[in-house]
């Protein structure tokens, strides 16, 4: 096959993703989890083996770096716009997440309560959100990835206008609990809309980018934060008001967009089984006996990841007004700036992860991360800018390699609910970081100001990430890694067991009509 001189292959975009020449002794994964073209090498693997393989494996596989752009034009018309959807709605997931975090001193006032009593509000949204990945999760991979994401987006609605009309800090507990389950079920989708129909060369960059509506999101969050809160006579509820507004623009936005190409795949294996529902069960099952072990470490993984993004941003404005006396609009720049760290590197060092590897991507940037964690923290002037710029560099570029890595170790018969129920463990894992935080705190007091308490924020923060850091680093090294993994129906083993049809039958039931993934990869939509 001829080469183009940036380094792809022609007509990359229509060619099956094949495992590197390193494949399986570098991305052999714990025995008896592995699935697709890695399962052989995997599952003849003894433990004292794969142990025996950690530093080894993480040798970089130096494949080609091309141009950015060229691989972003990989991508055709409708996978462009799944890509989108799923990054807008993922950025008004965290917009709607950090409007708690960015006025736990206006709500506290409202409802005579303390900051702690508030960050539970933040705490029950995180414990809850599982809940809501294990229903939409399980919807998406059932009937498809459409419908539950705009129910998802139907309740942000709700329940976003109803925390901005809560009268009693019940109210508030109450109507956030709820808001929680809403806003696990996006994730997975997201994830699974953004990146399953993605041409494989390209999945690095573009889960950097998709992870970093999250930064985006707390970017808004913070502006608009700026913008509507004390402002007017309503205080800090016009920003949750305004919250309700874009999902009814993302809503219309997925209705105008069909399922993906691999789920619609997915779906003609299962209906010719005569029984959707009863091969969907199937693989539940297959998936479970296979992979449960793979399944309990992506949970702990995501438990490092959420503490690491919680545990450094939570409380951080908290830290800077409170501990080192920033003023509002000084917060602000500092926050800005710190999440324009945080996409700039959830984007590079996602795109550099199809060049390195994801794992060694991950150490590396908690290394970086846990190095710079003294000025991040105890910097006390407009310096500390630079430093949340490089920290959040670091934290959320180990984040972008999150979604397609998570995509990567997932079964395919149930992405969505894998990917996002993971995530969501972890968040339930992690959901009193700025509890915990807020409350070793205040076991550090400083000399208040005037009526205010101050206390060390940052001494907390820091000796907390520093933990935060050492594990994820332990987790990832002891981990498996699939990079460039398959996601069509035509390599999935489970569903092969599952739907109870050979590989040749597979080919057979997708391609029959001929409106499979190369069909739309030559119409561009």
């Amino acid at each position: 096959m001829a080469e183009k001189h940036d380094g792809l292959p022609e007509h990359a975009e229509t060619i099956s993703s094949q495992p590197s020449p390193h494949h399986h002794d570098r991305h052999a994964g714990f025995a008896g989890t592995a699935a697709g073209p890695v399962r052989h090498d995997a599952g003849n693997m003894s433990i004292g083996r794969y142990i025996s393989t950690r530093f080894s494996s993480l040798k970089p596989p130096m494949h080609k770096a091309p141009n950015p752009i060229t691989l972003l034009r990989l991508l055709n018309t409708r996978q462009w716009l799944f890509f989108l959807v799923a990054f807008i709605a993922w950025t008004w997931d965290a917009f709607d997440f950090f409007t708690v975090s960015l006025t736990v001193e206006d709500l506290a006032e409202e409802f005579g309560k303390s900051k702690k009593d508030i960050t539970w509000g933040i705490t029950l949204v995180l414990m809850l959100r599982s809940v809501g990945s294990i229903i939409f999760g399980i919807a998406a991979d059932r009937w498809g990835r459409k419908w539950p994401f705009v129910v998802n987006n139907v309740l942000f609605i709700i329940l976003e206008l109803g925390t901005g009309f809560c009268s009693t800090y019940k109210q508030f507990l109450g109507v956030r609990a709820l808001f929680g389950i809403a806003m696990g079920g996006l994730y997975g989708n997201a994830a699974a809309t953004a990146l399953e129909d993605c041409p494989e060369q390209a999945r690095g960059i573009v889960s950097g980018m998709l992870q970093q509506g999250y930064a985006f999101g707390y970017l808004l969050a913070t502006v608009f934060a700026r913008a509507l809160v004390n402002t007017t006579s309503h205080g800090w509820r016009p920003l949750f008001w305004f919250g309700a507004c874009p999902p009814v623009l993302i809503i219309l936005f997925r209705l105008c967009l069909p399922e993906t190409d691999a789920y619609q795949e997915r779906q003609k294996v299962r209906a010719a089984g005569h029984n959707i529902s009863a091969t969907f069960v199937a693989e539940g099952k297959v998936a479970l006996k296979r992979h449960w072990l793979l399944l309990i470490y992506m949970v702990l993984l995501m438990a490092g990841f959420n503490f690491m993004s919680h545990g450094s941003q939570d409380i951080y404005p908290t830290m800077l007004e409170n501990q080192y006396n920033f003023s509002s609009d000084a917060v602000t720049v500092t926050q800005v700036v710190a999440n324009l760290g945080a996409m700039t590197g959830g984007t590079v060092v996602g795109y550099v992860s199809q060049i390195f590897g994801r794992r060694l991507s991950i150490i590396t940037m908690c290394i970086i991360g846990g190095a710079l964690l003294y000025p991040y923290t105890f910097v006390s002037d407009s310096r500390i800018i630079a430093a949340a710029f490089f920290e959040q560099f670091c934290v959320q570029g180990a984040w972008g390699v999150i979604p397609i890595h998570l995509m990567e170790l997932s079964p395919g018969s149930f992405r969505t609910f894998v990917v996002g129920t993971s995530y969501q463990l972890g968040n339930l894992v992690s959901s009193a970081s700025s509890t915990i935080e807020a409350t070793i705190g205040e076991r550090f007091p400083l000399p208040p100001k005037g009526h205010t308490k101050r206390y060390r924020y940052g001494n907390v923060i820091c000796i907390f990430m520093g933990c935060v850091f050492a594990y994820v680093i332990v987790l990832a090294l002891a981990g498996p890694e699939y990079l460039g993994r398959q996601f069509d129906v035509a390599h999935d083993e489970d569903m092969e067991e599952a739907a109870q049809v050979d590989q040749e039958g597979i080919e057979r039931i997708v391609h029959h009509h001929g409106d499979g993934r190369a069909s739309a990869e030559k119409t561009g939509v």
